[in-house]
């Protein structure tokens, strides 16, 4: 997503009806979880004081434990929840008092009111990781919390906007300009 249809997503995020699968949505594009993760996680797997959250072995693609770090924006979606002391889940659907299995048909709604028909849910994934690298962030420390397997993985997730590239670009003109 461009700067632009991101704007417009947070904007439909902050105020559709359907807040709980809206806040499954920021958590992910907070977090660069897989949508399954978020679905399946529980509380017990969430230090806030410690800003992370394990995901157990048994909830991971790789088959083993993953640590993701939690950023002020996942932490403000996990405040947000009023599961914590009735349920074991973080995400509960409050119809039917259980865990969501899928959001697809909101998500559907969601990217359409916002005209991202191209966005898959995983695609949150990709964000996250161009989050990551188009702030500086290694691709090494990227596919650590990504919980790739290798660098290969991570170089797929991580899209470099223009601007980064223009930025460095420019640190070469810089040594150029120094030099003269």
């Amino acid at each position: 997503m461009d700067e632009e249809q991101l704007q417009r997503l947070l904007a439909v995020l902050r105020t559709d009806k359907n807040h709980m699968v809206c806040d499954i949505v920021l958590f992910l594009l907070s977090t660069g979880a897989r949508l399954n993760e978020a679905l399946h996680s529980k509380w017990e797997h969430i230090d806030v004081e410690h800003r992370v959250w394990r995901i157990p072995a048994t909830n991971s693609k790789s088959g083993k434990m993953r640590a993701v770090p939690l950023n002020d924006s996942a932490l403000e979606v996990l405040s947000k929840q009023d599961t914590e002391d009735e349920f074991e889940h973080v995400f509960i659907n409050r119809q039917t008092g259980k865990p969501y299995t899928t959001i697809q048909k909101v998500w559907n709604r969601l990217r359409n009111a916002v005209n991202l028909g191209h966005v898959r849910i995983h695609d949150l994934r990709h964000q996250y990781a161009s989050f990551l690298v188009n702030n500086g962030v290694t691709l090494y420390t990227t596919g650590q919390i990504l919980g790739h397997s290798t660098p290969k993985v991570t170089q797929r997730y991580a899209h470099l906007s223009t601007a980064t590239l223009q930025d460095a670009a420019a640190t070469a003109a810089d040594q150029i300009k120094k030099a003269s």
